[in-house]
């Protein structure tokens, strides 16, 4: 057998991993050896190709793709020289070849390939030609970003930027992938290229659909098989064990980083998880976390994940709260003692033989309840770094080990000196477990949004089949199923409706509170609720592809990213403790040399409670915490959150752009009125024109098409047809030349219009889009197609202008329609008449007045000035589109839910910084406090008792402030009055 690996696309996550391994041990002679979501190792006799079109008929992909140019094809047949020559070959298994260029897929490498098309009498071209290459990128948080990158490849030269936004680029470049890397980095970003593995049969034309009245159409050539995706496909999750504090995250971000392949990586502490983005070898991570003196294991999907967090949860809450109460029957018996007067003085063999016993218990219960914070301290040491533990070792250790000196040597101290402070251990490390078990308890709170987003999928559903319906597991469910949805029930995966009707809660998804009605051609979404009818629907996407689940693993993310804040806190937390331990010994020498007698008790004091009230649990939890309950509740209330920096830049937007058509309108327009110039009737007229827009998918091309069609009337063919970008359309129509668009256009080809200018404004004034219709160059009429206004925009308007927001309107539309719209629902900024590309300069323009902006559109056609404004919020329903590309996604299409994102944002901010501030202020009085600044006023030091209970306290509130989130409730409430 022969042994090969080859790489896998669209591989997403273990289940894709099992469907192949299952489909080729279908094979005869075919043995896996090793299989991820990133490359597959087989030993095999079958043939290559037999291996490919297995894997190919799964959805994925497997293969080296190469694009080579070549030259000397002077024709057709040169061409298919080269084609049969790859036809005869098994380890090639799809191919594209024209004079120019051979973009091949295969299990060979790239030399074999150039020296096979050398062979035929046609060489490689060596020196450099320009090519396409599209990258994913991170760290572009907003508009500058855009345009700082930008400038960085027109310095770079030979890069013409095809797209570029704040999460992808598509350049066409002679500079090799790597180097277009190495600029994007040397810009303070992050960059990897996407792979697109293509088969010239599945090659095929969508239009894409247009919102804006006279905005282009867009041809798109796209392949079936789509881009590898580091950002969303090539993440690994991983639950981590043993981290205590912001210190951890800082060394097991550290280690992972090492790993080769590794692109990014998030460490959230309030949830122990890491996300690593990129191609590593998982096994290196887990080891290198392993090394680094922490746990690691895979978490291959969300139920695992959520069974094995809440296993943890549970178990860690159970030890830590039997260690603590263990170490306060203890500790608190030795404190009584001292408060009610009993001697905690070494003053004779009596008292020495009472305390050493004690000693020797608070030893068992510092090697048993404590080990984990000296074990985890030491292994630290070996890693040359600091932690908590450390800080908890030091006190409770020092503490400990001075009560023993003073019980086995008391000659060595002044009599005053011969105290012992084995209450101090037993209560601190107490006092400090029974914290950490409250903060379990509070923490496994803080992801309930996400659990009850699990919860939504159902484990079975009803499968019918030859007319029998049996009920199965929902692993055992296909794509093209027929599926029986009963009332009552959930929706177990995306699929369409092809019998029945009925209303479908779509709220845990929607934030939508009424029901929506579904009938045959409708979607339905996995883990929405039927109320009364049944449906049979035909299953679509499955598994990880479901709309639910892409919902999830969104949420999961944004959860582990971390805003700026979170990113000072890192810098803070990673210089915190050593720090303190400075602080300490300072403390110590001044008390020991400069404090009262006896100056080694005090010395003692100090430098232990220093040491224990200083642990930066709290300033680790501050910002994770907040994140990933405000996530959270934004997916409760139907918004999809890309990142924790796209948070932080919402709560300090003050400028709202709204696109008009599909945002602050229906997005159904329809036919009002219709004026003829000439002998054709209205009927006429509206056949021509819709007979012309028969080549376009456009939204008003779609109502006049539509307008048509309930009047009966037939269409013609069109032919010659063309889209002139923001302007119209045109094409032949019964040999007769035909146009369709705006004033510009008409001025284009010298049509004069200044005639109807009062119909214009006529319609124009009653808030529709006025259209001219032009044939062989002589204007025959104008057709006035009106959009209606949605029902909650105007109070939604208000609602940002009471937030203090500027609201601006900005549409393709005439500037007379867009100005009547904007009267009715009260918005005095308007910019109208602009051009496709026009939008992204308002964008800019608004930015250099100063402004920050989040831009609202429907996240295709307005995707350039999305990706410019601060903040780019996707209106709809939720598609694949708008999910990808927008740093916010509404999925009920509301602008309340524009006005809700931003007042979580600014929540969620809020909370973030009274964590912080509560973590810094308390470090801050705290360490001063314990390091004895008040003394000369009281007399006293600071128990390290009560600064081990501060401490504790501190996380606690920090968990609990952070949980606050959880019931943010929008200004906005809608009423449920009645039925869609």
């Amino acid at each position: 057998m022969n042994t090969i690996t080859l790489p896998l696309a669209n591989v997403h996550c273990m289940n894709c991993v099992g469907k192949t391994r299952s489909a080729l041990a279908q094979l005869p002679d075919c043995q896996i050896i090793d299989i991820n979501t990133k490359q597959i190792t087989l030993s095999s006799d079958s043939p290559l190709k037999a291996i490919y079109q297995k894997i190919k008929s799964l959805g994925y992909q497997v293969g080296f793709n190469y694009q080579l140019p070549l030259s000397g094809l002077s024709c057709g047949r040169c061409v298919a020289k080269v084609e049969n020559a790859f036809s005869q070959r098994d380890d090639i298994f799809s191919y594209t070849v024209t004079k120019q260029q051979a973009d091949v897929t295969g299990a060979l490498s790239e030399q074999t390939l150039t020296d096979l098309i050398s062979s035929l009498g046609y060489p490689v071209v060596s020196e450099p030609t320009a090519h396409t290459l599209t990258f994913s990128l991170s760290g572009l948080s907003c508009g500058r970003c855009v345009a700082k990158l930008t400038d960085k490849f027109n310095e770079a030269g030979n890069i013409e930027i095809i797209e570029l936004d704040k999460t992808h680029t598509k350049l066409l470049t002679t500079h090799s992938a790597s180097d277009v890397i190495a600029i994007i980095t040397d810009a303070g970003y992050h960059a990897e290229q996407l792979l697109t593995f293509k088969d010239p049969k599945t090659v095929v034309s969508e239009t894409v659909k247009e919102n804006e009245e006279t905005e282009p159409r867009l041809t798109v050539e796209n392949t079936q098989s789509e881009a590898i995706k580091p950002t969303t496909n090539n993440v690994q999750q991983l639950l981590l064990s043993g981290m205590t504090c912001a210190s951890c995250v800082a060394s097991v971000e550290k280690a992972i980083k090492q790993v080769a392949g590794v692109e990014s990586v998030n460490v959230n502490l309030a949830e122990r998880t890491a996300l690593v983005a990129g191609s590593p070898n998982i096994e290196q991570v887990i080891q290198a976390v392993k090394d680094a003196g922490h746990g690691a294991e895979v978490s291959e999907d969300e139920q695992t994940r959520r069974q094995r967090q809440q296993e943890q949860n549970t178990q860690n809450f159970k030890t830590h709260l039997r260690n603590a109460c263990i170490a306060l029957s203890l500790g608190v018996p030795m404190m009584a003692w001292g408060i009610f007067g009993g001697s905690m003085m070494i003053d004779s063999t009596t008292s020495q033989l009472a305390w050493g016993f004690v000693g020797l218990i608070t030893l068992l219960l510092l090697v048993t309840v404590g080990k984990d914070f000296y074990i985890n301290s030491w292994k630290a040491f070996k890693h040359h770094r600091a932690t908590m533990d450390t800080l908890v070792a030091l006190g409770t250790g020092a503490a400990w080990l001075f009560s023993m000196l003073v019980v086995l040597k008391p000659d060595m101290f002044p009599t005053a000196a011969r105290h012992v402070y084995f209450e101090a251990t037993a209560m601190i490390i107490g006092l400090i477990t029974l914290g950490h078990a409250l903060e379990a308890r509070a923490r496994s709170q803080t992801s309930k949004a996400l659990e009850r987003l699990i919860d939504l999928q159902p484990q079975t559903a009803i499968v019918v089949e030859n007319g029998i319906e049996t009920e199965r597991p929902l692993s055992d469910v296909k794509s093209d199923m027929i599926l029986r949805l009963r009332p009552g029930a959930k929706v177990v995966v995306d699929g369409v409706v092809i019998e029945g009707n009925t209303y479908i809660d779509e709220s845990m998804l929607t934030g939508e509170p009424l029901a929506v009605h579904k009938q045959t051609g409708d979607k339905v979404r996995a883990g929405t609720i039927n109320q009364q009818g049944s449906l049979l629907f035909k299953a679509e996407h499955i598994g990880s592809d479901t709309m639910l689940a892409r919902i999830i693993q969104l949420v999961r993310q944004a959860q582990s990213s971390k805003p700026a804040l979170a990113r000072l806190a890192d810098t803070i937390s990673s210089i915190f403790v050593p720090s303190v331990m400075i602080i300490a010994i300072v403390t110590a020498m001044v008390w020991y040399y400069f404090g009262p007698a006896p100056s080694s008790v005090y010395m003692l004091v100090a430098a232990t409670t220093v040491l224990i009230i200083a642990c930066p649990c709290a300033l680790g939890l501050a910002t994770p915490m907040s994140v990933t309950v405000g996530v959270g509740r934004a997916a409760e209330l139907g918004i999809l959150i890309r990142d924790a920096e796209a948070m932080q830049q919402a709560a300090n937007i003050d400028t709202v752009v709204l696109d008009k058509t599909g945002t602050l309108t229906e997005g159904k327009p329809q036919v009002m009125s219709i004026h003829s110039y000439n002998n054709l009737s209205e009927d006429q007229l509206l056949q021509l024109t819709a007979s012309l827009e028969q080549g376009s998918e456009h939204p008003l091309a779609n109502a006049i098409i539509q307008s048509a069609k309930q009047k009966g009337l037939t269409l013609s063919p069109v032919s010659d047809f063309a889209a002139t970008a923001g302007m119209g359309v045109s094409g032949i129509v019964n040999t007769q030349s035909v146009m369709l668009g705006n004033d510009k256009l008409m001025a284009k080809h010298n049509i004069e219009i200044c005639q109807v200018q009062d119909d214009f404004d006529r319609i124009a004034a009653q808030g529709a889009t006025p259209v001219y219709l032009a044939q062989n160059n002589q204007l025959i009429g104008i057709i006035g197609i009106s959009d209606p206004l949605r029902s909650d925009s105007l109070s939604a308007v208000k609602r940002m202008q009471d937030m203090g927001l500027t609201v601006v309107m900005l549409t393709g539309d005439s500037y007379k329609t867009a100005q009547v719209i904007a009267n009715k629902l009260g918005i005095n900024d308007v910019v109208g008449d602009v051009l496709p590309d026009g939008k992204a300069a308002q964008i800019k323009q608004l930015q250099q007045q100063g402004k920050r902006v989040a831009m609202v559109g429907d996240g295709i056609n307005d995707a350039p000035a999305l990706a410019l404004a601060e903040v780019g919020i996707a209106m709809g329903s939720g598609t694949d589109v708008a999910i990808e590309s927008a740093q916010f996604t509404l999925m009920r299409h509301s602008l309340h839910g524009v006005a809700d994102a931003l007042e979580l944002s600014k929540a969620t901010l809020r909370n973030m910084k009274e964590n912080l501030f509560g973590a810094f202020i308390y470090n801050s009085l705290g360490i001063p406090v314990a390091a004895g600044v008040l003394y000369p006023l009281t007399g006293a030091l600071l128990s390290p008792v009560i600064a081990g209970a501060a401490m504790a306290l501190s996380s606690i509130t920090v968990v609990t402030n952070a949980n606050r989130l959880r019931l943010f409730k929008p200004s906005y409430q809608p009423q449920v009055t009645e039925e869609k």
